[in-house]
């Protein structure tokens, strides 16, 4: 009798299931890898729309650029040693701006440019600015032509005008009692005032950061000027802060404190005297508000050595009540699905705030942890957000 042959034994299924889930794998693992690379030719795409600027040390690069009117996007690549800024200019107004774009980083600002010619400024305060043309386009022209009845938008602006008197008034008072404190040598007196000449000022922010050399001469920080603290140029607002809080001393403050009225008072001229367009009375508080999220909130950079940076916000918030309060009526009219959304994103900001008080007064913001710092920040982004929807539902949209 013949032996039957062997038949080969069949594999464990244990193994059979290894292999099968290895083919399993790798089949999803190139469904994953063909996802990725769309999803990185898609963002490969998106960048290819950027116009890239790079800071250095003493200038941008390039420093002439030329781009056709409408929305534009603007990658802005620090590479220079110190934090920066970058601001598109019309005159002595700022168009947009981006705060603090951290060394060896870049940030993104999108902007819709009407056509012109605007500067743009390159990092430091003494560096040297660039120039931005901007070419008519058919879709730019027929924008212009499509503009709403203006007429509408009189009372709101009218009332925005007297609120912007009345606060340059309080500003200027404020800084009025903070100078006479820093004659007097009063320093104690001269910390708590400088306290209300900034809440002052931040009610006017909005409007003022529109004015870009009386801002920076105002309101500054020290990590645009060369020598930071020690830089002659260093001056308006937080040089006080710097003097008092810092050093906890008064000496040669009187020329600083002599400035800084002299700048509030032309400031509140100025304010008066420069037109504000329908279509940029909410667009200043939005861009107000996206700065205190993506930089003020979180740092606690505008205030850093007084830590009073709560009171700002606060300030910063009343302005936009203010602003929605002025538009109320033309909501009401022609959006009125919109205003709960702005309504209920107000009274959470406000909230928020109202919950870092103690004993009714705001706390010093290095108490403030960074979870609460993040949450001040969200609150901002979104009204920031709610309130940027405005201007579409008014028929404004395009027009900035």
């Amino acid at each position: 009798m013949t032996n039957p042959t062997p038949q080969p034994a069949s594999p464990p299924r244990a193994l059979r299931w290894a292999v099968a889930g290895s083919v399993v794998v790798m089949i999803a693992a190139g469904g994953l890898f063909y996802y990725a690379s769309q999803l990185a030719a898609a963002k490969r795409q998106t960048h290819s729309n950027e116009i890239a600027v790079s800071i250095h040390a003493h200038a941008c690069e390039p420093n002439a650029l030329t781009v056709p009117a409408g929305p534009a996007s603007f990658r802005i690549i620090n590479r220079s040693d110190r934090a920066v800024e970058w601001e598109i200019l019309d005159g002595v107004l700022v168009v947009e701006e981006r705060e603090n774009i951290a060394p060896g980083l870049s940030q993104v600002i999108n902007a819709n440019l009407q056509p012109g010619d605007y500067a743009i400024t390159c990092g430091l305060l003494s560096n040297p600015r660039g120039t931005l043309h901007v070419t008519p386009t058919a879709e730019s022209e027929a924008q212009a032509k499509a503009k709403p009845s203006m007429v509408a938008f009189i009372g709101p602006l009218s009332e925005f005008r007297v609120y912007l008197s009345s606060q340059g008034s309080a500003l200027i008072k404020a800084v009025t009692a903070l100078q006479q404190a820093i004659d007097a040598g009063d320093l104690t007196q001269a910390q708590a005032l400088y306290a209300t000449a900034r809440v002052a000022y931040q009610g006017l922010a909005p409007a003022a950061q529109r004015m870009a050399e009386l801002d920076n001469a105002i309101n500054a920080r020290a990590d645009y000027f060369e020598k930071r603290e020690q830089d002659p140029a260093f001056s308006g607002f937080h040089r006080i802060e710097y003097s008092l809080f810092q050093q906890r001393s008064l000496d040669g403050l009187a020329p600083v404190a002599q400035r800084l009225l002299s700048d509030v008072t032309t400031l509140k001229q100025q304010l008066l005297a420069q037109s504000l367009p329908p279509e940029q009375l909410v667009g200043i508080v939005v861009r107000n508000l996206n700065s205190l999220a993506d930089v003020r909130a979180l740092s606690g950079e505008e205030e850093r050595y007084s830590h009073l940076d709560l009171n700002g916000f606060a300030a910063n918030l009343a302005a936009a009540h203010k602003v929605v309060e002025l538009m109320r009526p033309l909501l009401e009219k022609s959006a009125a699905d919109l205003l709960p959304k702005v309504d209920n994103a107000l009274g959470a900001f406000d909230s928020q705030l109202d919950s870092l008080k103690v004993d009714g007064q705001y706390r010093r913001y290095d108490s403030v942890t960074d979870g609460q710092r993040k949450q001040i920040a969200d609150k901002a982004k979104a009204l920031a957000a709610v309130l940027d929807g405005i201007d579409p539902a008014l028929g404004l949209s395009g027009l900035q």
